[in-house]
């Protein structure tokens, strides 16, 4: 099967600073795949190459096995990319609905709509079925979302996302700022959008989160990809031993679209797997 996102050699400088070097990435659809790694790892940066924020020096990006370079958001949102940023991204004096829909304001529909008027009443609805549908549960979904609680804002971010994703959500830390009931809730959504079929990419620092709900895990080090695991099988001393480097490589195991052999390694940089140092 050919996965659903792929990135190639994937490179990236900020003048004398290397970003990334080479690092590669996969996902299937209906799967949580964690990317994890060290501060300054490359994964905020692989994210937003791959969600049209910032485009790649060098590498490719495939989806559905084709060819694309994303210019911007817009395009990656055109192929079905959305994302959860960890700041959220949310107008604060805005309602749950008009933050759905800014900039994908639904006119009314006659004279009225030519005239800029807004269909509010049909928003509302499409909200509120959205966030129903993903267990997002609201105390009022006509107030201002700087009254919900962290754990409603970020479902409506993750609502928002997945309501106009029809592949991938990414999603930047989205318990950083969460107690641990809201936690749960937030991963229990994480759940729900997977079972959709719309595929989640977890960027954390919380391993837990990552035992909880990743299906893969993809491990940055140093710009590169450093090793890949099952989310299953992997111990918590596997995955810090990856992304530290006291794992210096490990069998990959192969990935949803059946890509890869198990035999394949996954190595740091310079290592026996024939890839050069740079």
């Amino acid at each position: 099967m050919t996965p659903l996102l792929e990135a190639h050699g994937i490179e990236k400088s900020y003048g004398h600073v290397e970003a990334l070097r080479g690092a590669d990435f996969s996902l299937s659809a209906g799967e949580v795949v964690a990317l994890i790694g060290d501060n300054g790892a490359g994964k905020s940066t692989l994210v937003k190459i791959l969600s049209g924020v910032e485009a790649p020096d060098a590498g490719r990006i495939l989806v559905d096995g084709n060819p694309v370079r994303f210019e911007s958001v817009e395009q990656a949102r055109r192929s079905g990319i959305e994302t959860v940023h960890q700041d959220l991204a949310l107008c604060a004096d805005l309602t749950p609905a008009a933050n759905f829909f800014l900039g994908r304001e639904v006119l009314r529909s006659g004279l009225l709509g030519r005239l800029g008027f807004l269909d509010n009443a049909a928003m509302r609805a499409r909200a509120r079925q959205e966030c129903e549908r993903l267990g997002v549960r609201l105390k009022s979904d006509s107030v201002a979302v700087s009254t919900l609680s962290g754990g409603q804002r970020q479902g409506v971010a993750v609502a928002r996302a997945v309501t106009w994703a029809r592949r991938v959500v990414f999603m930047d830390e989205p318990t950083a700022a969460l107690g641990v009931v809201q936690t749960g809730r937030v991963l229990d959504l994480i759940r729900t959008v997977r079972d959709s079929g719309v595929a989640v990419v977890l960027i954390t620092h919380n391993m837990q989160d990552v035992k909880a709900v990743a299906d893969r895990i993809e491990v940055l080090r140093l710009g590169r990809r450093a090793a890949r695991f099952s989310g299953a099988d992997v111990s918590m001393e596997e995955l810090v031993g990856a992304m530290t480097g006291a794992l210096e490589a490990d069998l990959a195991p192969p990935d949803a679209a059946g890509a890869d052999a198990a035999s394949e390694k996954t190595s740091e940089p310079g290592s026996a797997d024939g890839e050069q140092k740079r």
